[in-house]
């Protein structure tokens, strides 16, 4: 049986208000008309393979939701009016809206024809569902099926990854879970008595609040992590999973969640920096942008700076963030890792944190996301991450609030694999990703200013750009101007998608 992690129940609650909404998407563009059976067939396979589930409360307590199959899926959505190019991202912000993991479909697929002759088709999809890496998984399969001509049957990996458990297997997980929450506080303890006998004694705690090394994390790039060129100037990040994140917060700032616990503060709005004259309450627009660069231009600026199509992604997002306005001398930016040991349609990820300052460029960024990319957090800081199973929807978002946030997001999603460059007998002509925020309002804004999503498709850097920061970039013309500078800066010649 299929169960959430606790990642997964972090972006369940955001569905529920506590948070910050986050939905994926994919966006293809051709060349030609899509032939609507294309587009009717893909829909049929998606419905039928591992995006086709919901989630399941367990009423035992301490078991965790589990997941089953949902055939019901919201209609091929088919947009009739031509969109301009420029219109594709305000187009796409709107198909994120009626997604429900857990009582209704969680994914739904949209087409507009554009002006020049061709489709865009959008795949959005709620992050509890998957992951940026799990959703191209579910598409490859769902396309892998349509050209082997087994349409309406199921597709690979389904049964195991949303069946349902017999009838004591919910009292079987809550037992699981209360054994390894009373063992991490039989552990705590005795950690915090090996501490009151004085240094020195006992070995130090694994997440205790240093790193420690674990299997290296597989950074989720479109090329490797090489070695730097030289050794960075500071100590290594700290690799931590959202939970991890989280936990260390709560941690450093013990009143904020007891604070917040009491209802003196609306949980939403605790921490919260508005613009001026708006009401909490008021949606926030997101600006969104299309790039797209040559591969061979991309990586011969990355390596004329001494860094590689990451670092020189990561230096990008900063930049822009620092043109804007940002005020902070130090911007602390947020890079999600692929952990995969298999191609699972699961939130199968960690967050990697590093510091970047005005003074780094990307051979300096390179040498500290080496290290970052290589080390990782063991557990959560005093109990085990767990225990966020064992506690009320609202205490554990109070706990959990603000994982993995940092002042940017920079998600390198990869290469796009081969499968998904055409839809049926229509060749793509490029393929973009992206994070949404449907229904999104100041009281729920996340510390994310500005994220950055960068993809390989064929010969071409795909990069995505979003603001949440309307102070400074209200409009995409704002947002436009900005990222054009920034790149100028270093002869990277973008162009719009």
């Amino acid at each position: 049986m299929r169960r959430l992690s606790v990642v997964d129940e972090i972006f369940l609650r955001s569905h529920q208000g506590l948070g910050t909404p986050i939905a994926l998407q994919g966006l293809w563009r051709t060349a030609e008309t899509v032939d609507p059976g294309v587009l009717a067939r893909l829909h049929q396979e998606l419905r039928t393979g591992p995006l086709g589930r919901r989630v399941v409360r367990p009423r035992v307590p301490g078991a965790r939701a589990r997941w089953h199959r949902n055939d019901r899926a919201h209609p091929l959505d088919r947009h009739c009016a031509a969109l301009a190019p420029a219109e594709i991202p305000h187009w796409a912000d709107a198909c994120g809206a009626d997604l429900d993991p857990e009582h209704g479909p969680g994914w739904r697929l949209s087409a507009a024809p554009l002006t020049d002759g061709g489709t865009i088709v959008a795949l959005t999809c709620s992050h509890v569902l998957a992951d940026a890496r799990g959703l191209i998984i579910a598409v490859e399969r769902a396309l892998d099926a349509m050209d082997a001509g087994r349409a309406g049957q199921r597709s690979r990996g389904r049964g195991d990854e949303a069946a349902d458990g017999g009838p004591d297997s919910d009292w079987l997980d809550a037992a699981r879970t209360w054994a390894t929450v009373g063992l991490g506080g039989v552990r705590a303890a005795a950690r915090i008595s090996r501490g009151a006998r004085g240094p020195g004694r006992g070995r130090p705690a694994a997440g205790g609040g240093g790193a420690v090394p674990g299997g290296p994390l597989r950074p989720a790039l479109s090329d490797p992590v090489p070695h730097p060129h030289r050794a960075s100037a500071g100590p290594p990040a700290r690799a931590e999973s959202p939970a991890v994140a989280a936990s260390t917060a709560a941690t450093e700032q013990p009143d904020e969640p007891l604070r917040a616990a009491g209802l003196s503060v609306p949980a939403a709005i605790a921490g919260l920096t508005e613009t001026a004259g708006t009401s909490t309450f008021a949606e926030l627009n997101e600006p969104a942008l299309i790039f797209r660069c040559p591969v061979a231009d991309w990586d011969a600026v990355a390596a004329a700076y001494g860094g590689t199509a990451n670092s020189l992604f990561i230096w990008l997002v900063a930049n822009i963030l620092w043109a804007a306005g940002f005020p902070a001398a130090e911007i602390a930016a947020s890079l999600p890792v692929d952990t995969r040991d298999e191609p699972r349609i699961d939130n199968d990820l960690a967050v990697t944190e590093i510091a970047v300052t005005p003074d780094d460029g990307p051979a300096d960024i390179r040498a500290t996301s080496r290290s970052a990319y290589e080390r990782r957090m063991s557990g959560p800081r005093g109990v085990p991450e767990e225990f966020l199973y064992l506690v009320p929807d609202r205490v554990a978002h109070l706990l959990s609030r603000g994982a993995g946030e940092r002042d940017i997001l920079c998600s390198n999603i990869g290469p796009i694999p081969p499968a998904l460059s055409a839809l049926g007998p229509h060749e793509c002509t490029g393929i973009a990703t992206r994070a949404v925020h449907p229904g999104l309002d100041y009281a729920r804004r996340p510390r994310t200013r500005l994220s950055g999503y960068l993809c390989r498709f064929r010969d071409d850097y795909i990069l995505t750009v979003a603001s949440l920061y309307p102070e400074r970039t209200a409009d995409a013309a704002a947002l436009h101007r900005l990222v054009t500078a920034t790149a100028a800066r270093v002869g990277l010649p973008i162009r719009p998608w």
